[in-house]
């Protein structure tokens, strides 16, 4: 049935629903299955290599995204980290500049330590055809990115890797499948933090790797059951009912997003505001061609650090929080949260200061979001007068 993205976040496999016909699938907490007898199974021998609760998560994932299959891992870096176990040493791979800090620091800490090496460029500005080397065997991407919200056309990129014989991997967290589809645009492999919109109630951390190629995937399901990165049972459980809801929560975070977005621009101390969905940001075009939406997360930047440092001390309505994706609005601190182990030379490369804040946009009542920056934003305003 050819349903529309809404309708597929509610149809779960119907070929799984168990001998009851519930409809919240059950929680197999359970370690091991018996056999019937000799040369006989169900179809699982051990949790570690396969559930059905997580059977059932890693199916509506891979529908959701347009894949062959969905391996679901016990957070978006156990993902990320068995996707860049398809690479040998002496292999050399491409990355955005602009990543999440905790893929910059598997890079430097663990890649480079197995013998690979990358190239980090702005892929929303430059060609990375200069930068393909005899070795280059994946090219890594995020868009919109983070924290700068920079956006890449994935097309265009995935035109060139596959000329090339290139793994495209892009890390579709921001958006979700709701909004965006990368392995309709030609990308190989997409990674998500589940943790984020696909759970969106922060009470679990999960991760998910899609493909559509049969060999990749049985290569990766190797590297998966070897590893033992699995997601949990009742985890596995969390992230299908935050899919039931991801669709009105999308949606209404999105319209949030758009109208904080006008709302920051109009106060004097904020020097800018990075949200895809604003006509003049320079990606806007490429993500009304390639996505459905722009999503909840947007960026500002503020004329002082003690400005910043104020807002951050005296939020209340808002959270203060490293995470993003949930029913809550949090705001993060980039610069001593999540890409606290970033170099510092490409932080200020990238445009990473002291000055710059991170929101995950909520479904509260707009209005009483901007009337909690008003509050806080006042509070700023006479503290840092003071100096």
């Amino acid at each position: 049935m050819n349903c529309s993205i809404d309708t597929k976040c509610q149809q779960l496999d119907r070929s799984m629903m168990d001998q009851w016909g519930a409809i919240s699938f059950p929680i197999y907490q359970t370690a091991t299955f018996a056999h019937v007898g000799l040369g006989q199974s169900t179809g699982y021998d051990y949790t570690r290599m396969q559930n059905p609760t997580r059977k059932q998560l890693e199916s509506i994932v891979g529908y959701l995204e347009n894949g062959l299959d969905a391996i679901a891992f016990a957070s978006g870096m156990a993902a990320i980290a068995t996707v860049m176990e398809l690479l040998k040493p002496g292999d050399h791979f491409i990355i955005d500049e602009d990543l999440y800090g905790g893929s910059i620091r598997l890079f430097n800490e663990i890649s480079k330590k197995n013998g690979l090496t990358y190239t980090a460029i702005n892929m929303s500005r430059e060609d990375i055809r200069p930068y393909i080397q005899e070795n280059t065997k994946a090219v890594y991407l995020e868009t919109p990115t983070n924290p700068m919200m920079n956006v890449t056309d994935i097309r265009k990129i995935a035109d060139i890797t596959k000329e090339k014989g290139i793994l495209l991997i892009v890390d579709n967290t921001f958006l979700s499948p709701y909004f965006q589809n990368p392995l309709d645009l030609g990308a190989d492999i997409v990674v998500h933090s589940g943790t984020k919109f696909l759970g969106g109630h922060h009470d679990t951390i999960g991760g998910f790797v899609v493909v559509k190629d049969q060999e990749l995937d049985e290569r990766l399901r190797f590297i998966y059951k070897t590893t033992g990165a699995g997601l949990s049972p009742f985890d596995s459980w969390l992230i299908l009912r935050g899919i039931r809801t991801l669709a009105v929560r999308l949606e209404r975070a999105q319209e949030n997003a758009l109208k904080l977005a006008y709302y920051l621009r109009t106060n004097k101390h904020v020097t800018r505001v990075i949200y895809p969905g604003l006509p003049d940001h320079p990606g806007h075009e490429i993500m009304k061609k390639q996505a459905r939406g722009f999503g909840a997360m947007l960026t500002f930047e503020v004329d002082s650090a003690e400005f910043a440092h104020s807002i951050l001390n005296n939020v209340q309505l808002i959270f203060f929080a490293e995470s993003l994706g949930g029913t809550e609005t949090l705001i993060t601190y980039p610069i001593t949260q999540t890409h606290a182990d970033v170099p510092q030379e490409v932080l200020e490369k990238n445009g990473v200061t002291d000055r710059l804040l991170r929101l995950s946009v909520g479904i509260e009542g707009i209005a009483d979001i901007i009337c909690e920056f008003n509050r806080v934003f006042a509070i700023a305003e006479k503290e840092t007068s003071k100096d």
